[in-house]
């Protein structure tokens, strides 16, 4: 069941990550010509992850219930809609407003869909499973940044916008026709625990905070490795699309094959290994002069990613199985959310602080921090 129903999931979670990546060497350079300062460019970045975050718990929970389809399928549509948002935005606070459209949408696509997968995933496959997920996941937020930096100089702004809406539509437009509404098992459904319940169990914990942490980096990194190899390296929009859509093109690239090999080694040891080589390369950031400097840190930091990432999501899925998968997913991508939401945020406060190197080295003592409560949580 699970090989015929995962290439329509999958195309749903590439085309939202997709919608993200497309605009991250676009968005902050954009703000900037609009007058944002370093706090308002993190709101900006934050608002769709703020959006997502609130209200994934409720979506999460009425798919355990009613089904997932309906959720995926609408969430695309809406998505689609306010793709177009982007185009008549001109000035900030506009920009905000569609990313938080997009980021409500966004609740409903993402973690539904890595629910939907981990409910059919088979028990000593979940590793397997989820690295194909997250190649879905990080190929969509990969090719953004690339597509986005060369659509914008050479055809415009715009083209990349309706680019992103017209992948939406095609993804719900699939979705309704060929997505079965598996709908859980309802004796089972009355033995799942609230999410503040499964938030508990220290293994979904110490999951979390590895999240968490790490999408501290994400959200800097989105939000200003754009203004970083602008403002010091002097690099265009088409180099920095390069540069952020490798670092997470790699992330897609090695996902489902260390998904596959994470299923028979410690998963514990190798999310450890791959978050310490993930934030040496946020730490290397304010190092690099050049472009292939800045290329070898993203290439690094796709590596430790793509390590750390499909034995994280496999655990959860195991445990997702004892408390509820839509449950479990919802956390661990709210985990992601907070990050990315108060990465852009505290390194927009940084960077008006101090200077936009700083955020990257505070980051990276955030995520080695983060690195160590996991290790002592899950031991």
């Amino acid at each position: 069941m699970i090989k015929k129903v995962f290439p329509i999931l999958a195309l749903a979670i590439f085309s939202s990550m997709l919608g993200v990546g497309i605009i991250v060497p676009l968005l902050p350079i954009y703000a900037r010509d609009l007058g944002a300062t370093g706090t308002e460019l993190g709101l900006l970045v934050a608002s769709y992850f703020i959006a997502r975050t609130i209200l994934m718990p409720f979506m999460a929970r009425l798919s355990d219930r009613t089904g997932r389809k309906l959720f995926i399928s609408v969430g695309l549509l809406i998505y689609a809609a306010a793709s177009l948002g982007y185009i008549f935005a001109n000035n900030v606070l506009h920009l905000i407003i569609v990313r938080s459209i997009q980021g409500f949408a966004g609740s409903m696509i993402v973690p539904i869909a890595m629910a939907y997968v981990g409910d059919l995933a088979p028990e000593g496959e979940e590793g397997k499973w989820m690295g194909y997920t997250n190649a879905a996941f990080f190929s969509g937020f990969g090719i953004g940044p690339i597509l986005g930096g060369i659509l914008s100089e050479t055809f415009g702004m715009d083209l990349p916008f309706y680019l992103m809406g017209g992948l939406s539509l095609l993804a719900f437009l699939v979705t309704v026709p060929l997505l079965p509404n598996i709908k859980p098992d309802i004796a089972d459904t009355k033995k799942r625990l609230p999410i503040k319940a499964v938030a508990k169990n220290r293994i979904v914990g110490g999951v979390l905070i590895y999240r968490f942490t790490m999408s501290l980096g994400i959200g800097v990194f989105t939000a200003f490795l754009p203004v970083y190899a602008s403002e010091n390296v002097g690099l265009s929009s088409t180099f920095i699309g390069i540069l952020v859509g490798t670092s997470t093109f790699l992330m897609s690239f090695l996902a489902a094959p260390f998904g596959r090999i994470v299923d028979k080694i410690n998963k514990r040891m190798v999310i450890i290994l791959g978050n310490l080589v993930y934030l040496s390369s946020l730490a290397s950031v304010p190092l690099a002069g050049n472009f292939l400097i800045l290329l070898t840190v993203c290439i690094f930091r796709g590596i430790g990613g793509a390590t750390s990432l499909p034995p994280a999501t496999a655990l959860m899925v195991q445990e997702g199985r004892k408390f509820g998968m839509g449950s479990a997913m919802a956390l661990l991508t709210m985990a992601m959310n907070i990050g990315m939401s108060l990465g852009p945020i505290i390194g927009g406060l940084i960077t008006d602080a101090l200077n936009v190197s700083s955020v990257f080295y505070i980051v990276a003592i955030a995520v080695l921090i983060g690195t160590g409560f996991f290790a002592w949580l899950t031991k």
